[in-house]
Parts: structure tokens; C-alpha cells; sequence
């Protein structure tokens, strides 16, 4: 049974691209999670300062800004927030994109990848119910 080599190229551009599709989310998450890991590190130097009212010098870019340390701190919080939902929203699509992979490339569909993580208020219950 010969195979069209038209078709056959097709097939494998369309593969190629949805898994070119995956590996850069993928990069991408890895990217905002450095950041995010970045942040959290210049929010705990902020909080073990013993000078809390002075002011930090921050990066933004290429450029250092001195700012009050409250300030600081809030720039980080929401940093840290846009990141989380970022990365979060990457994560989901990821999903989507490899199940498209798979589906192009004839896999089944990937089992338990479609799971979320229990919240703290559920893992509390879990772990009262085993406790007895």
C-alpha cells in the first residue's frame, strides 16, 4: 500500500509543528517559573530585612530604581499573582496541545493528565478523615 508522498509530508509538517507547538510552551513555562522563583527569593529578602522602613534598589529591565521596601513588596506580590495565573493558563493549554499531538500522531490520550491538584482546604478534610 503506497502512501501519497504529498500527504505524507503534510503529515509530518502538521506533527512537527503541533510538537514545536509543545516543546515552547513548555520553555515558556520554564521561563515565567525561574522569574516567579526569582521573586519569591528578592520577597523573603525583603521580609528578613531588619530595616523594613528603608527603601530597595530594584531592576526593572536594564534600568535600578530605589523604592520604598512597602512598595517593593507589592510590585512582587502582584508580580508573583499575574505570574501564577500565567503560568497556570500555560499549563492548560499544554494540555490541549499535547493531547493534539497525540491525536496527530495516532496515540491514545494521555490518562490522569487532565487532573488538578487538591486545594489546602481539601487535603485539611483528607487528612481528618484519616486521622479517624
Amino acid at each position: 500500500m503506497a502512501r501519497d508522498p504529498a500527504f505524507v509530508l503534510r503529515y509530518l509538517a502538521e506533527v512537527e509543528e503541533l510538537a514545536e507547538d509543545v516543546l515552547a510552551a513548555r520553555q515558556q513555562i520554564v521561563d515565567l517559573d525561574v522569574k516567579r522563583n526569582r521573586n519569591r527569593e528578592a520577597l523573603r529578602a525583603l521580609q528578613k530585612d531588619p530595616e523594613p522602613e528603608e527603601k530597595a534598589m530594584v531592576c526593572f529591565g536594564s534600568m535600578f530604581i530605589e523604592l520604598p521596601k512597602a512598595k517593593t513588596r507589592e510590585i512582587l506580590r502582584q508580580d508573583q499573582e499575574e505570574l501564577d495565573e500565567e503560568i497556570n493558563k500555560l499549563r492548560k493549554d499544554l494540555r490541549v496541545k499535547v493531547n493534539r499531538l497525540y491525536e496527530a500522531q495516532g496515540k491514545p490520550e494521555l490518562k490522569g493528565f487532565n487532573l488538578n491538584p487538591m486545594s489546602a482546604e481539601e487535603m485539611k478534610l483528607i487528612n481528618r478523615i484519616l486521622e479517624g
